[in-house]
Order: structure tokens, then C-alpha cells, then sequence
């Protein structure tokens, strides 16, 4: 019998893969060390949990309506109030299983057969994959390091056609870790509104921003760039709740109706437990969210150092998130047990097969060029892992 076309089309997650790797590496007992984890390394803080606890002790274990209850919506809306000066009402916002729920809601809500969606890369890798799930186009736009990794209104110019909807904005962004500007944003979304295109704005790592750089959200900039702006966020990378599968959309109320529609259909409500954590999570103390922050730097910073002390490998900072993107380039030819490195996809391998360190290759993300390193995990790991690295390097030929 023949299966869906469009399933065999998708890819699978290589971040997922990589991750899933290590852990049954780890598992068989070897020394490996992984850098591919998109989560932190932190525990969910304790009142966190504890209002999980209650939720159960008090019978919330019920259906909850299939957008998210209200209590938590209201949350939600006085965040964007407080964090982006934002006003929404709690109908404008629809919770689901997770952020990367929430953006197949807002392609399923805006797409139609054959409709463009521009994503500047290096990306996300879920992202063309969501849009072609939806029977949309993606049209990859790549920026280098000379751009800072971001996409220009030029850019943006020179791929829109008759058939584009809608453009991915990730700020700061999975995989380089830059944040745009809020003058850098104000010139995205003069072109978006001249050619009448939605902004899926993905702002997950919105807290998760160093040094003096500030988040903005595009959605800030007046009333008809919200409008056609799609808000995506949630609480797993910011109060490291990575598996309780909680995010949420703000966006107009009627593509937050159609969304609401069919989530009340495809899935029903959010985990209502979960939905109870976060509303903790959003109306809570934050003094785990600095120290995470803190921690954060103090990894990037000594990642970066090292990385750009080692022959042959470079790394531009980063201002958020929690990744490195380091450049392998100069790598291409040299060989290692008769194996030649021709790819970022054979340095992953090569590195884990030689070194057991785990990174997850930039092909996935458009950057044919480098590899991820995630530093959600401890400065210890970080400091093997760059042993490793320069061991790795040094019996290259």
C-alpha cells in the first residue's frame, strides 16, 4: 500500500538524532560527552513544580477548554504587557504542547498549497519541515558571518515573489545565537508590510540574552506590523521545562480563532498540570532565570575563548540562546584514520567515531560550513569537549 508522500518527505530532526546518539552512547557506558542538547542543563525550579504537585493534589486533572485556560492566558498577556508592551487578550492567545506545536498551528492557520514562506538561515531545522507539512514552500535565504548570520531587508527584496506569505523571524536565534536590533527589525518590517506578508516571529530564547544586548519584538514596532505578526514563544528554554511541553501564540484574533479551531481537533488542550507549572513559571520569582543567565555567559564566553585559540576552527559570539556555530572550513582535505573531512557532516562523525564528543553538523541548519555546540551543559563538559577537540585536530593530517 503507498503511504503519505508528504510524511516520506520530511527529514527527521538531526538535533534529535544527534542527541538520541549520545544518550545511548552514554548508555553503553562510553566516555562521551554531548554538545547537541537544545535544553538546559538546569532542573525546573522547585515552586515550578510544586504548583504541578497542588495541580494534582486539587484535581486539575481534567480537560481544560482546547486553547489553554484562562488563568494562564491572562499570564501571558500581562507578560507581553510587562516584557514587550504589548496588549492582547487572553482570546488573542492560544496555549499548545510546546512552542514547536504553537508554529505547526500558525503554518496550518496561514498556509495554503504552494504558498512561500522565507527563512533566513542558518535555521532552525524544524522550520521548512513544519512548512512543507503544510503543504507550503520554504524558501531558504542564507546570510554568512559577514552579515552576522542575519537576514537584510535587501535580501528579503530579492525572494519575495507573488506566491510568499509569510517570513520567519527567530530572535535570538537557534542555531547562531545573534538578536536583531530593534532598528534591524523596524526595516524587516517595513518590507513585510509593503509586500503584505505575516511575520512568524519565534521568540522562545527571548530572556536568554547577554552582555547589553536587549530583545525586541517586531511586534512593537506599531499597531499594523502586530497585526500581521505571529508571536510564538513558551516557557520550556526560560524556566528549563523543556519536557512539560507548554507554548503558547499571540497574534490577531482571527488567525487565534482558526488556530484554537483546529487544535481543539488535532490534539484538545495543553497538558493541564502542565498549563498550572506555567502559569508558576510566568507569575513566579525569577531568581533561577538570572542565575541560569549568569551561568549561560560565563559558558559562552569561555567557549568562544577557546574556540578562537584553536588552529584551524573559528566562532563568532554569540548574543543569546545557548549555541556556538564554530566554522570548520579550513578543516576540508585533512584526514584522520584514512578518513577525509569533506563536510561538516563528516567532521561530526569523525569527531565522535575518534574523540566521543557529540555536535550536531550545520547541514541541517543551512550552514554547510560549521558545526552547533550547545553550552547547556556544564563548564566541565565544555572544558573536555574542547580538549577533545584540540586532541581531534592535532591527529589530523
Amino acid at each position: 500500500m503507498n503511504l503519505s508522500k508528504k510524511f516520506m518527505g520530511i527529514s527527521p530532526s538531526p538535533t534529535l538524532s544527534i542527541d538520541a546518539k549520545f544518550k545511548q552512547m552514554k548508555a553503553d557506558g562510553l566516555n562521551v560527552v554531548g554538545f547537541g542538547a537544545g535544553e538546559p542543563d538546569f532542573d525546573t525550579p522547585s515552586h515550578i513544580k510544586q504548583a504541578a504537585i497542588d495541580a494534582i493534589m486539587s484535581g486539575m486533572t481534567k480537560y481544560t477548554p482546547a486553547s489553554g485556560i484562562l488563568p494562564l492566558k491572562k499570564a501571558v498577556c500581562d507578560k507581553l504587557k510587562k516584557d514587550n508592551n504589548l496588549d492582547y487578550e487572553p482570546s488573542q492567545i492560544v496555549i499548545s504542547n510546546g512552542a514547536k506545536h504553537s508554529l505547526m498551528n500558525v503554518f496550518g492557520a496561514i498556509l495554503n498549497p504552494g504558498d512561500e514562506v522565507i527563512i533566513p538561515a542558518p535555521y532552525w531545522v524544524s522550520y521548512s519541515e513544519m512548512v512543507k507539512l503544510n503543504d507550503g514552500v520554504p524558501v531558504i535565504v542564507y546570510s554568512g558571518e559577514d552579515e552576522d548570520f542575519k537576514i537584510t531587508p535587501k535580501k528579503i527584496e530579492e525572494n519575495i515573489t507573488d506566491k510568499t506569505k509569510a517570513i520567519i523571524i527567530n530572535s535570538p536565534s537557534n542555531p547562531t545565537g545573534m538578536v536583531y536590533t530593534e532598528e534591524e527589525l523596524k526595516n524587516i518590517a517595513d518590507v513585510c508590510l509593503k509586500h503584505g506578508i505575516y511575520i512568524v516571529s519565534d521568540e522562545i530564547y527571548e530572556y536568554l540574552i547577554y552582555d547589553d544586548k536587549k530583545h525586541f519584538s517586531i511586534a512593537q514596532i506599531s499597531d499594523e506590523i502586530k497585526d500581521i505578526t505571529i508571536i510564538v514563544n513558551g516557557v520550556s528554554k526560560t524556566y528549563a521545562m523543556t519536557g512539560w511541553r507548554i507554548g503558547y501564540t499571540a497574534s490577531n484574533p482571527t488567525i487565534a480563532k482558526m488556530m484554537s479551531n483546529v487544535q481543539s481537533h488535532a490534539t484538545s488542550n495543553p497538558n493541564s498540570i502542565a498549563q498550572y507549572a506555567a502559569l508558576a513559571a510566568l507569575t513566579g520569582p525569577t531568581d533561577e532565570l538570572d542565575k541560569m543567565i549568569s551561568e549561560f555567559s560565563k559558558r559562552r564566553d569561555y567557549m568562544c575563548e577557546r574556540i578562537e585559540k584553536i588552529d584551524g576552527v573559528s566562532s563568532l559570539k554569540p548574543n543569546g540562546a545557548f549555541y556556538v556555530m564554530m566554522n570548520i572550513s579550513k578543516l576540508y582535505g585533512k584526514q584522520i584514520n584514512g578518513k577525509t573531512i569533506n563536510s561538516a557532516d563528516d567532521f561530526a562523525e569523525f569527531f565522535l567515531e575518534s574523540k566521543l564528543v557529540a555536535v550536531v553538523p550545520g547541514t541541517g541548519f543551512s550552514a554547510k560550513d560549521y558545526v552547533r555546540w550547545s553550552y547547556a551543559t556544564s563548564l566541565e563538559n565544555i572544558k573536555e569537549g574542547l580538549d577533545r577537540l584540540e586532541s581531534f585536530l592535532s591527529e589530523l593530517k
